[in-house]
């Protein structure tokens, strides 16, 4: 087998990025408080004018210091949860149906699930019969066939399966890390109850973590054939794996490496395949079949089948993107709380992309979903010349297309498979990319309505 991940000393790729945050992959540092709640009911008013298809995403915060405490907590949260969905649906069109639907951070319990999706559904226009993308993080600890069941009862179709928490004592850590009866039992549950996807986070590196556990915990998940999974480095942790007083403990840099290269050896000898930012899927996958279609998108939630749709985010750190605008919530569960009290909406910050950015991520969007960008189209979309407008970037491809990983031509870039599991730190190049005339002397010219 080739060597797929070059080694460290070399310039052109990072290794310890590990995945980007799975529930956030917008640029949050670019975040100001310039964009508010005005600049939020706008991008909603254009959304219902022109009857744009929704993903939904709704976060209900695990308990840790950033959110609920105790149910009594909780179902305060709740309760003004419900507010918002109050405030920002009655901005939207009845028509305006909802495609792609999340639930992130914990599991409501039973009672608070049912209100939750009861108010939704009065709100929003959901489908019937399976017929959207319906998926909720689940807890392993505090998930089991009677709560599966219940959530596919009010509609939710794919399910991603939680690792245990890496803030808790080390020992029950290793020992539920390593126990995959957990596990094989919720995906039980999900392929009786007729879940169309089952995705299992797997994070690396951590402190307890050694080559040898990790590659037996992968090898029992393999067994299992769960439909995707979501790899990611403990040192970068999604968010809701981020408890309060977690130590945040690594192996060594060598341990992680040999970590990684196991991970990404072991999944593709047992036929899954790689599109980017930690995500593994099996061939069949609905992600992986609009990849060969040429329909895959990326947002502010990552890969998406549906990056046709407006995104609107609910609750405590929700982002929103409406085309080019980008809005998030405040992250501080009091100051959430308060202000939907006062009946407005918690929006604080957010980021709306110019000109330059909007080339730039245009790029890096094609460029990670097709494996391949039409250099010639983007030229003629954005009125620039592309090696000089990313001249930098250009000669790091360059380097890699020497080492076999990309192939350049006029027309084309594309990744060839030996570049494939370092799709993500291609991308980046082109956000690395400090001598862009974009940044430096002018913006190009964008067509907003024009496509590739």
């Amino acid at each position: 087998m080739p060597d797929l991940l070059q080694h460290r000393s070399e310039p052109v790729v990072r290794r310890d990025q590990g995945v980007l945050d799975p529930n956030c992959h917008a640029d949050t540092r670019r975040f100001h408080g310039g964009i508010g709640s005005l600049d939020l009911l706008r991008a909603l008013r254009s959304s219902r004018q022109k009857r744009r298809l929704l993903s939904l995403n709704v976060q209900f915060p695990a308990r840790t210091a950033a959110g609920p405490a105790d149910e009594r907590d909780a179902a305060a949260y709740l309760r003004r949860l419900e507010r918002e969905i109050e405030l920002i649906g009655c901005h939207l069109g009845p028509e305006q149906r909802v495609e792609q639907f999340h639930l992130g951070g914990a599991t409501p319990g039973a009672e608070q699930l049912q209100r939750l999706m009861r108010q939704l559904r009065q709100r929003f226009h959901f489908l019937e019969h399976d017929c959207g993308d319906y998926s909720i993080d689940v807890d392993l600890h505090h998930t089991d066939w009677a709560t599966m069941g219940l959530l596919r009862e009010q509609g939710f179709n794919q399910v991603s399966i939680g690792v245990p928490d890496i803030g808790a004592d080390s020992a029950l850590s290793v020992a539920c890390y390593q126990n995959p009866a957990p596990i094989h039992s919720l995906i039980d549950a999900a392929r009786t109850f007729g879940y169309r996807s089952v995705n299992v986070d797997l994070g690396y590196g951590h402190a307890w973590q050694t080559p040898e556990s990790f590659a037996l915990k992968l090898g029992t998940l393999i067994e299992l054939e769960p439909d995707r999974l979501q790899v990611f480095d403990y040192a970068q942790p999604p968010a809701r794996y981020r408890r309060q007083g977690a130590a945040g403990q690594a192996c060594t840099g060598e341990a992680k490496e040999a970590m990684r290269r196991i991970c990404f050896e072991r999944l593709l000898a047992a036929g899954y395949q790689y599109i980017g930012l930690g995500q593994f899927v099996r061939p069949d996958d609905d992600l992986m079949m609009a990849q060969e279609r040429g329909r895959l998108r990326r947002n502010c939630q990552g890969f998406t089948c549906h990056g046709y749709c407006d995104h609107v985010g609910l609750g405590l750190g929700a982002i929103s993107q409406f085309d080019e605008l980008y809005t998030q919530n405040t992250e501080v569960l009091g100051d959430y709380l308060q202000q939907l009290d006062l009946g407005q909406l918690a929006t604080c910050r957010g980021w709306r992309c110019e000109a330059a950015d909007q080339v730039r991520q245009l790029v890096m969007e094609r460029l990670a979903c097709d494996l391949e960008l039409d250099i010639l189209a983007i030229e003629s979309r954005f009125g620039l010349i592309f090696r000089q407008y990313f001249a930098s970037a250009w000669r790091r491809l360059q380097q890699l297309s020497w080492n076999g990983q990309v192939e350049l031509s006029d027309r084309f870039i594309s990744i060839l498979p030996a570049g494939r599991l370092e799709v993500d730190s291609i991308c980046q190049l082109f956000q690395e990319d400090l001598n862009s005339p974009g940044q430096a002397c002018g913006q190009p010219c964008i067509e907003p309505d024009a496509g590739l």
